[in-house]
């Protein structure tokens, strides 16, 4: 079922049956593509709401979210009202090696889609369920968006304890919802690693609500790993409103004395070493009681060179550094060219498209050029049978 080793793609044969729609799950279906999985997204008469982004796109239900989630699969439309759409759909089931949605369970258990009416025709399928929360607690069965669970798991609350501005805020990233499909893709992996040596299907349940709180609370748990507490949650070092990109003549830098006795020499480079060679900070407590003090005096120093001078004066002693980019740079990088992060294809009715390729690399594989996201629709012919 799945080759590796001899360059071909690991996830090839695999097929995977996609019902899911919007980040999370279609995050966990584009990774299992870019490996080389067949992903068939099944999509209701209007399709998958993402398709219809704030930006303007070309083609109506190709805007740029959607596209950067859903390269590579095959868009089938489905609607499961109908019997005979549901006829396709049970076919397309026993065939499949996972089924991956994030439909609630009682309309999906009306649809007669549940796990044990699929199991009962592919015994061996890896059903995942794609869910807000976790079916066990008193949140289970609530709907959740990336705002629900960000506010849910307290992220809104670090902003304020960073800036001091008490307004709960959200993270200016889908950064739940990403971190969940994450979650959903390594299940989904383990959940297939598992037949392989057992034969067996199961079904995998994928809260997002727990995936984000694990992901947030590894630091921030914090002091509340102990019982009793020895201190609040809230990872100080990330919260610290001082370590923050300095400014500099022409822009921004990230500087990281991340040791405490690289905060001294961080500050003699940038050129008071008055300061640094205090008697004080011969002692790693010293440096530790004034870390909030030498930040300050870093940002009062860096804007007296560019930031490409500071880094000539930095980097040949292994200071932490890089210049502090806009987002609208990125894609220029010169480090994300020479390894080919981004990659320009054409795409069939939205021309020239910049994407970004699967990040890792292996010496059995060599990625492959990233396929298409679908048009609505594109490929239900395949799956219709007369």
């Amino acid at each position: 079922m799945i080759a590796g080793g001899d360059g071909r793609p690991m996830f090839e044969g695999l097929k995977v049956v996609d019902m899911t729609s919007v980040v999370f799950g279609p995050y966990a279906t584009q990774i299992l593509a870019d490996f080389g999985a067949e992903v068939i997204k099944v999509e209701g008469p209007t399709g998958d709401a993402y398709r219809y982004g704030a930006k303007p796109a070309k083609t109506a239900g190709m805007g740029p979210g959607f596209i950067a989630l859903n390269r590579g699969k095959k868009s089938v439309v489905l609607d499961l009202k109908d019997e005979a759409d549901k006829a396709v759909m049970r076919s397309l089931l026993a065939e499949a090696d996972v089924f991956i949605h994030n439909v609630r369970a009682e309309p999906v258990e009306r649809l007669g889609f549940g796990y044990e009416a699929v199991r009962a025709l592919n015994p061996g399928i890896i059903y995942v369920h794609c869910v807000g929360f976790g079916s066990g607690g008193p949140y289970g069965g609530l709907q959740a968006y990336d705002d629900v669970i960000q506010a849910a798991t307290g992220t809104a609350s670090l902003l304020p304890r960073v800036d001091g501005d008490p307004r709960y805020r959200y993270l200016p990233s889908l950064i739940a919802d990403k971190v969940a499909g994450l979650h959903a893709a390594y299940a989904t992996m383990a959940a297939i690693v598992h037949r392989l040596r057992t034969g067996e299907g199961q079904f995998v349940e994928m809260p997002m609500f727990e995936s984000f709180t694990s992901f947030m609370m590894k630091e921030h748990l914090d002091g509340m790993t102990f019982d009793p507490p020895n201190a609040a949650a809230g990872y100080a070092r990330q919260v610290d409103p001082d370590r923050q990109p300095f400014p500099t003549k022409d822009g921004w830098i990230s500087i990281v004395p991340y040791t405490l006795p690289q905060f001294p020499k961080v500050v003699a480079l940038l050129g008071d070493p008055e300061l640094a060679g205090e008697e004080r900070f011969g002692d790693l407590r010293g440096i530790a009681a004034a870390t909030a003090e030498l930040y300050r005096r870093m940002a009062q120093l860096t804007p007296a060179k560019t930031t490409a001078e500071w880094l000539d004066v930095l980097r040949p002693h292994n200071v932490p550094c890089m210049p502090a980019t806009d987002i609208d740079d990125v894609p220029g990088d010169p480090h994300l060219a020479a390894v080919g992060f981004f990659e320009m294809s054409e795409h069939p009715s939205e021309g020239l498209l910049r994407q970004m390729r699967e990040p890792s690399s292996f010496t059995g594989w060599s990625a492959r050029s990233l396929g298409h996201a679908p048009l609505l629709g594109e490929h239900t012919g395949e799956f219709r049978k007369g």
